[in-house]
């Protein structure tokens, strides 16, 4: 008897974006076919919009900023390449809203640059390896996140001094480990994958695996000393005296100074509202906890200019409990490049504000989400308000060789693809890019053209700020 023949399985080309219960073998296969009409070489070519205007978008997104405070940024952004584009992503924003993309979107970090990553502390239950702050966090085309990442990856070894052909390596490693990485997270089930956590090592093991390759141990080994070091010098100990009969931060005119009245009033009101806010067990651990005392805190480069502030509580026996407090901007994705803030399926929430978007970033992207993390609405004013991870430390990355400077990049790449797996769209993703080297290679050349640019820009806005130009609008 002849075998009858089954009935061809019916797919859809293109199914809906905004629809989570769409199986992932469908949107796999969505991906595949999706090359047709996007080929993955398509993403090579970087075509900057004939208006774009890299100043006069710093000087939009200084709107509000303290013209202090932007002037530092300014400084700390001039003074080098790599640090311009660590301060530019609301520049790459703008710019990436003209890329091609596959208009699927995913919850995306926004300011995915290799610098963002790093070892994060956990209290005394170790530290994770993980994106770092998540202020620029927003839902749109993953593209944006990968390709971000790349560039500052070519933008790093160039300012490492390495050669052009190692650069290109090191592009290719990046944009492989996250088609890898993404590939591997999703043989791992749904609810797998949301209770995966990471450890010190998580992604470099991981990188190791993917690569076939030595991971270089040293990696680790430096950055947990780094992490050790970084706890000793800028631990809260460090940073706060007790010798004046309480707990009061120690200022320094690089990153800590004393509150105005209104500022001290400002932060008291965000303390209370607080308390009143966060999660049961969070409340009654901070019931035994009395304010101590609190600074204006300035960090970073793209940060700089949004208000930012610690809090030093005391417990019962006398340990300290220090948070940080930052006021809710805008996002790059949302203010430049045209994203959204929220997955649609999140939409309809209590709190759809800059607040509530940081909240649900932290939630998704992170491995390991602070529990501490809470939004607080005081004086007309949306705030975040977290625990301070005084022993977290960014990789120095002039202290990786070659070899190491690989292995971390693959490590960073590999997070960031674990942080996109939790989206539901991540199996068109992982379909579209597929198993060869053909998309690797189209997003290593858009982004070694992209950190072709960033020197541009770095030239013209130092040229300009040279000549008197302000950046304050």
């Amino acid at each position: 008897m002849a075998r009858q023949a089954k009935a061809p399985v019916e797919t859809h080309a293109d199914p809906d974006p905004d629809d989570a219960t769409v199986p992932p073998s469908e949107l796999a296969a969505a991906g595949r076919a999706h090359r047709k009409t996007l080929p993955r070489s398509a993403h090579a070519d970087y075509m900057p919009a004939p208006d774009r205007d890299p100043i006069d978008v710093l000087r939009r997104q200084h709107q509000g900023r303290n013209p202090e405070l932007v002037k530092l940024r300014v400084e700390r952004m001039l003074r080098n390449p790599y640090a311009f584009h660590r301060g530019s992503a609301a520049i790459q924003a703008a710019d990436l809203a003209h890329a091609v993309t596959t208009e699927r979107h995913v919850t995306i970090c926004g300011d995915a640059h290799l610098a963002g990553f790093g070892l994060f502390a956990l209290g005394r239950h170790g530290a994770a390896f993980d994106l770092g702050d998540l202020d620029d966090a927003g839902y749109g085309a993953w593209e944006w996140d990968l390709k971000r990442f790349v560039s500052s990856v070519v933008i790093a070894a160039r300012n490492k001094r390495l050669s052009e052909d190692r650069a290109q390596t090191a592009a290719l490693e990046a944009a492989a480990s996250y088609r890898i990485a993404l590939r591997q997270y999703l043989d791992l089930g749904t609810l797998d994958r949301f209770e995966l956590r990471t450890d010190p090592t998580e992604g470099l093991r991981e990188s190791k695996q993917q690569s076939g390759r030595p991971s270089s141990q040293r990696v680790i080994d430096h950055a947990l000393k780094a992490m050790r070091k970084r706890a000793a010098e800028h631990g809260v100990d460090t940073i706060t005296d007790h010798s004046r009969g309480g707990l009061t931060f120690v200022e320094s005119a690089s990153s800590l100074s004393r509150l105005s009245d209104t500022e001290a009033s400002t932060v008291a009101s965000i303390v209370d509202a607080y308390r009143l806010t966060v999660a049961p067990d969070i409340a009654l651990l901070l019931s035994a906890f009395r304010d101590a005392d609190a600074a204006r805190r300035v960090v970073g480069v793209a940060s700089v200019g949004i208000p930012r502030y610690l809090v030093a509580l005391t417990g019962p026996d006398d340990e300290p409990l220090v948070l940080e407090i930052s006021a809710a901007v805008p996002s790059v994705v949302t203010e430049f490049g045209g994203g959204a803030g929220f997955d649609p399926s999140l939409t309809g929430r209590a709190n759809e504000d800059d607040g509530e978007r940081m909240l649900a970033a932290h939630s998704i992207l992170h491995a390991v989400p602070d529990p501490f993390l809470a939004r607080v609405e005081s004086g007309g004013t949306v705030w975040c308000v977290r625990r301070f991870r005084d022993g977290s430390v960014a990789i120095d990355l002039d202290d990786l060789d070659r070899r190491s400077f690989v292995d971390y990049v693959d490590a960073c790449g590999t997070v960031l693809a674990r942080a996109h797996a939790q989206s539901p769209n991540a199996p068109f993703i992982a379909g579209y890019m597929g198993s060869n080297t053909t998309f690797d290679q189209a997003i290593a050349s858009w982004s070694t053209a992209y950190a072709d640019q960033c020197v541009t820009d770095y030239r013209a806005v130092r040229k300009a700020v040279h000549g008197g130009a302000s950046l304050v609008s």
